[in-house]
């Protein structure tokens, strides 16, 4: 199969539709990026890389970040993880705080913002240094020593995140967090800050399609561990449009707000999107028709 044929075919019918995505303007950092950027990049679990527009091209990866984060957790504490964080879809915005006061203080997964503050919670308490290993976790699995955090980026979340701030101390007063809520909120807006291109995005989540294994054998989950937390991706990746990704799209991923989308076929290949341009729902919109097209051209999914 020739992917760079086929997502250079993408690429320019995506770019032909007719869209009404706008750039976020929740983080006031955001909404300074250029919203005709564009990118996807493919590469396979044999080492193949397939890259076409802006692939090369760092940004913020914000919400893509929960799944890295999780898997420190996940590697650390195993399924103690679950006593704090549930498995399950919330079909509310990933936002919400009457979902979390209606469950008791337990988020229902941990990719919306209540559920990535309690595993940022356990990233604190587990590192001793929490921002510099995660970092440095980022620099191992994507093969890049240069990725860093985006200082503005960070603090114009910590200036803007009064919900985030509420979540947390909701979270805080159910007994879900344990560390100073301050500290909490920083490694986070800090993770949600880190700045990849497609290319190492695509790289980072390899060991997502490679039974928990770097392309350098470094074994950073196990295998049924990867399986979980793949299913996962798959059932709550997209927030409330995540039966929608599941549907026309059919592989496990995670979206963020800065406009980036990864997504995995295990065993397989593992594939990044960057546009800003943002649906209702928060997720790329240029990037979810472009994961739709590449899928049905290929042929590809898990169903």
């Amino acid at each position: 199969m020739n992917f760079q044929t086929i997502i250079n075919e993408v690429y320019t019918e995506v770019l032909a539709m007719n869209l009404e995505g706008i750039v976020s303007n929740s983080i006031p950092e955001l909404s300074k990026i250029n919203p005709s950027k564009f990118g996807i990049h493919l590469t396979t679990l044999e080492g193949e890389n397939f890259g076409v527009g802006d692939s090369n091209e760092r940004f913020s990866i914000q919400s893509v970040s929960k799944p890295l984060t999780l898997a420190m957790a996940f590697s650390k504490l195993g399924e103690k993880v679950w006593e704090r964080v549930d498995v399950e879809p919330s079909g509310d915005p990933f936002n919400s705080l009457v979902q979390l006061e209606y469950e008791k203080g337990i988020p229902r997964n941990p990719f919306i913002n209540a559920g990535a503050i309690v595993i940022a919670d356990m990233i604190v308490s587990n590192y001793k240094n929490p921002k510099e290993d995660f970092i440095q976790f980022l620099r191992t699995i994507s093969g890049s020593d240069t990725l860093d955090y985006n200082p503005k980026v960070a603090q114009s979340e910590k200036d803007t995140g009064f919900r985030n701030r509420a979540l947390a101390n909701f979270l805080k007063s159910f007994g879900n967090i344990d560390n100073d809520v301050d500290q909490v909120l920083d490694f986070y807006f800090h993770q949600c800050s880190v700045e990849m291109t497609c290319n190492e995005l695509a790289q980072s989540f390899y060991f997502f399609a490679n039974a928990g294994k770097t392309k350098d054998g470094t074994q950073i989950l196990t295998e049924s561990q990867t399986k979980r937390l793949n299913a996962i991706m798959q059932t709550c990746g997209f927030y409330d449009e995540s039966g929608e990704f599941t549907y026309k799209v059919g592989l496990p991923g995670k979206s963020g707000i800065g406009g980036g989308i990864v997504a995995l076929f295990p065993k397989k290949f593992t594939i990044a999107t960057w546009n800003p341009r943002l649906n209702e729902k928060g997720n790329s919109e240029l990037g979810m028709h472009a994961l739709e097209l590449f899928t049905t051209k290929t042929g590809m999914s898990i169903f």
